[in-house]
């Protein structure tokens, strides 16, 4: 029954995380079509605004939760031999986590 709530789990996770990627790329992509940026300050002004710095956050904090389980998902699935499966998931993980620090340092870098 445990793997069972587990799996609920990941299942919830990935479409909460899926419907919060799809309402920010909406609104980028209207604010982008309706008040695109002319030049770097007007982009620096918006990703620097009152909401949306967090907003950004939360939208990469989904991305790469949803890429760790839905990859995961895959290898474990897939990957038969318990050492390679095992490798190819720690080399996701130092990935991802990879990832998070470039994303946490570009969207630090822009709040100055």
């Amino acid at each position: 029954m445990k793997k069972a709530v587990s799996g609920l789990r990941a299942w919830m996770v990935q479409r909460f995380t899926a419907v919060y990627m799809l309402l920010f790329s909406v609104f980028a992509l209207f604010h982008f079509v309706f008040d695109p940026p002319h030049a770097y300050y007007d982009w620096r002004d918006w990703i620097t605004g009152s909401f949306v710095p967090i907003a950004a956050a939360l939208f990469f904090v989904a991305l790469l939760l949803h890429s760790w389980i839905g990859l995961r998902d895959v290898l474990m699935d897939y990957v038969q031999p318990l050492p390679l499966r095992i490798t190819l998931l720690v080399l996701l993980s130092f990935a991802l986590v990879g990832l998070a620090l470039w994303v946490m340092k570009v969207l630090l870098l822009t709040q100055r």
